[in-house]
């Protein structure tokens, strides 16, 4: 496939504040990694809304034609899934591999592309040791106390992604735990020294285990080289996870790490951040045990751009849920359609969509242009092909990924629709009174037309 569409692909650039235009390192080619799950407990809906739109990203830049070496991590060794192993009194290796299976089900129920590779934490290890022993080497990392701890300070650059104020930075302070607060920025644990009850690892400056940061510069450079393209994940990472993953790697490397850092805003419950203390803390089951399709979950993450606040409602979800049946029961409806020939040009609908995909990814615009083009045909039926707008449905799909090749066509017999077309060219006519007798018509037929925000849909009584 020809590499057209993408020159002018931009990307909103987190480290420089503003939207880019995409200029890959290799022609053609597209180093991706994004961030994935903490395997201690079920995927909640925010994280989910990450891999959605780490998903559109995905299949954006594979849209456009680029060939993507799409790289997840799985963090199974940190301090919650210890603590979680610990409380459920099962081996570590047993109780990540649970929730990453779960978390596997989730990306299939939500149609999210599966990356070229997982990568768990605790089969890089040795990758691990080696980054920091070159760490240790280059004088940027120190032994403490059977640690070994990153010193911000020998790094220059520190706080460029997050805009660290480095005046707030207490020198020689330093911070064990894997999350912590702008405010507390501090030297970060590298290498955790053996405690009681924790898994460990021999390495040249001790036994112990790895600090979570460490984990995904050792896995993305293995992977995707020292320098690759993008780097994708929620803004909650921005710092200190991302601001530290740049300096233990551009330190070790003297390259500059990733091209473009691209971030995902948060999703709001009700208003609110989500918490278990709140009660607002959703997982896609929960959505399922209410009933929901859980592609209205996806939809629903598309209706906004993904660098906005989404806020998560119930009545936003059964909306999305409207919406999508909506659009499947024109997919049915166009399937039911015999060949027509083209009237009508729709040349300009296919780059409109792409210029507002690549357009930073902009989702909701894409939506609209979706809708303008059912509601165009709803208007006159007569002057499109169905055949070519299923065609253009099924293309947008590659990004959307909402299962419109999926959709059975309805057994509806022609002669019904060919009067549901009737009753729709008299009510544009205001003629009531036929339209009401072509429905009773339909209807005697064992056949009931519902008149909705996108037209008319048949359905079997």
């Amino acid at each position: 496939m020809k590499i057209q569409s993408l020159q002018n692909l931009r990307l909103y650039n987190t480290l420089a504040r503003k939207k880019q235009l995409f200029k890959p390192l290799k022609k053609g080619f597209v180093g991706l990694y994004t961030c994935g799950p903490t395997v201690y407990d079920y995927a909640h809906i925010g994280n989910l809304r990450t891999y959605v739109f780490e998903d559109i990203l995905r299949r954006t830049l594979e849209y456009g034609g680029y060939r993507v070496k799409q790289i997840m991590n799985i963090t199974d060794v940190d301090d919650k899934t210890i603590k979680g192993a610990h409380t459920a009194a099962e081996p570590l290796k047993k109780f990540t591999k649970k929730y990453e299976n779960l978390f596997k089900e989730d990306l299939k129920k939500l149609s999210i592309e599966f990356p070229n590779a997982f990568t768990r934490a605790t089969e890089y290890i040795p990758e691990m040791i080696k980054l920091i022993s070159v760490l240790l080497k280059k004088g940027y990392a120190y032994q403490k106390e059977g640690s070994v701890y990153f010193n911000i300070s020998k790094f220059k650059k520190y706080g460029a992604l997050a805009h660290l104020d480095k005046k707030g930075l207490k020198a020689g302070a330093r911070v064990d735990v894997d999350e912590y607060q702008k405010n507390e920025a501090q030297d970060f644990v590298l290498w955790k020294g053996k405690k009681t009850g924790e898994p460990f690892w021999k390495a040249p400056f001790g036994l112990g285990r790895p600090g979570w940061h460490i984990e995904c510069s050792a896995m993305s450079m293995e992977n995707l080289g020292k320098s690759f393209d993008i780097h994708a994940a929620g803004v909650d990472l921005i710092f200190p996870h991302h601001e530290n993953e740049i300096a233990q790697s551009e330190a070790a490397t003297s390259k500059k790490f990733v091209k473009y850092w691209v971030h995902g805003e948060l999703l709001l419950i009700d208003g609110k951040k989500m918490s278990k203390s709140l009660g607002n803390f959703y997982t896609l089951r929960d959505l399922e045990k209410k009933g929901f399709n859980t592609l209205a979950f996806r939809y629903l993450m598309l209706t906004a751009h993904y660098r906005s606040q989404l806020n998560f409602t119930r009545e936003s979800l059964q909306a999305a849920e409207n919406s999508l049946d909506r659009l499947y029961d024109f997919v049915r409806l166009l399937k039911t359609k015999p060949p027509q020939v083209v009237l009508k040009n729709l040349a300009v609908v296919l780059p409109n969509f792409k210029k507002a995909i690549f357009n930073d990814l902009d989702t909701p615009k894409a939506l609209t242009i979706v809708w303008n083009l059912i509601h165009e045909y709803n208007k006159n039926p007569n002057t499109y092909s169905a055949k070519e707008i299923l065609s253009l449905l099924y293309d947008f799909d590659k990004v959307l990924s909402l299962g419109f090749k999926n959709i059975k066509s309805a057994a509806t017999p022609f002669e019904i629709t060919q009067l549901a077309e009737k009753r729709e060219e008299y009510r544009k006519n205001k003629n009531w009174a036929k339209a009401d007798e072509v429905r009773n018509k339909i209807k005697k037929m064992g056949y009931l037309v519902e008149d909705t925000p996108t037209g008319s849909a048949i359905k079997k009584v």
